[in-house]
């Protein structure tokens, strides 16, 4: 029997998932929570309907990764490590030079590390990832599965910035996006859930959790997204600052007098977002409790609605409209009154949600029937869409 093990880190979470193959069926999965943050939070689900869970203070990455081996044999899961015959990992930032997954060698490791500067938060620590797995499992074979895939062939109106061109040319300066895995498989199951061919459906896709963006998919392609060149632009994320005027660093390093950049754009990446506004947490769980005696809190999940309503409204004036608009991710996916505001704010385009639908937060459908644009609630499935692309090749 084949087991296919996938790991997807982000940046503040490890979620992984056990598959046995070529059936696709899950044998375990398993996710950490709050990564480097007091209290982590190390759950596993397996068997018929069995959980393990366990809290950890400030558990690192390599810990998880420890513990995930250790709890499955533990656990009865596996006997033994060797039962593992594939590692998936997901990578974020495969710039232009990783179109599609691949299995991962030395020379592949080593642009992985190369593509750091586009993903600063994520591909280091992606590719320690795969050095851990190496160490651990040095006879499986790793692949990995790039994000910025689904994003490769953006139009290019929508790709580039508006750059001397020279400069965006020799240097692939571009939109490369992020979570398009997520983006990929919201994509097809929105075209499973409407009964409608996949190339026939525009959507406006939101994966919200700790890391956010949006998407705009056009025909079943990328059309847009809210992320950039790294995945630090675009709306308000955990501690990530989204959208802001670049003059801002050279402002802040002499009204700070910092001399190295790195430390403003370490602070723009890890001490912003929801973190920074609200100066209680990158968790909206948390911030939302304190919302109503905090002004800071509930400026902050205003800002997070206000951004989510900003691209979602512009991209559903790009598309001309869309058959659904689609929310995914931990907050997305966990949150019905966030969905309700979103929606709220974007009462021009005459979208509704039924309210007993969206409070039960079933996947399938939580608009209400006189809803001009349909609204569908998804829980995203990269790890699922990895397998897939793993065993394509």
């Amino acid at each position: 029997m084949q087991k296919t093990l996938i790991i997807n880190a982000g940046s503040s979470s490890l979620k992984w998932k056990l598959f046995e193959m070529p059936s696709e069926v899950i044998l375990a999965s398993g996710l950490v929570e709050r990564i480097s943050m007091p209290g982590s939070i190390f759950t596993i689900k397996y068997g018929d309907h069995q959980k393990f869970e366990k809290t950890v203070d400030n558990l690192s990455q390599e810990a998880a990764a420890k513990m995930v081996f250790d709890e499955m044999q533990n656990l009865k899961i596996i006997a033994d490590l060797s039962e593992i015959t594939a590692v998936a990992h997901r990578v974020v930032a495969g710039g232009q030079v990783f179109k599609s997954a691949v299995k991962v060698t030395p020379e592949v490791l080593k642009k992985i590390k190369e593509l750091s500067n586009f993903a600063p938060l994520h591909n280091p620590m992606e590719a320690k990832g795969i050095e851990t797995m190496a160490k651990t499992l040095p006879d499986v074979v790793q692949y990995a599965v790039f994000d910025s895939k689904f994003f490769t062939d953006l139009p290019e109106k929508n790709a580039i910035y508006s750059l001397p061109y020279e400069l965006t040319q020799k240097y692939q300066i571009r939109r490369y996006g992020e979570h398009g895995i997520s983006h990929t498989y919201l994509t097809k199951r929105a075209a499973e859930l409407l009964n409608k061919p996949k190339n026939e459906l525009d959507l406006v896709t939101m994966h919200l959790g700790s890391g956010a963006s949006l998407a705009a998919v056009k025909n079943g392609k990328a059309f847009d997204t809210s992320m950039g060149f790294t995945p630090l632009t675009g709306v308000t994320m955990g501690t990530r600052a989204g959208d802001l005027d670049p003059a801002l660093v050279p402002y802040l390093m002499q009204e700070l007098k910092i001399d190295d950049p790195n430390k403003i754009m370490m602070m723009l990446n890890q001490e912003s977002g929801l973190l920074g506004i609200s100066g209680i947490s990158p968790d909206m769980r948390e911030i939302r409790a304190k919302q109503q005696t905090d002004p800071r809190a509930k400026l902050a999940v205003d800002v997070f609605v206000n951004r989510i309503v900003k691209y979602a409204g512009s991209f559903l004036t790009e598309l001309n409209g869309a058959d659904a608009l689609v929310f995914a991710g931990g907050i997305g996916e966990h949150n019905d009154e966030l969905r309700q505001e979103i929606i709220d704010e974007l009462a021009i385009f005459n979208v509704k949600l039924d309210q007993d639908l969206n409070k039960a937060g079933h996947e399938g459908l939580i608009s209400s029937p006189d809803s001009a644009i349909k609204v569908l609630l998804i829980p995203t499935d990269e790890e699922l869409e990895m397998v897939r692309q793993v065993t394509e090749l």
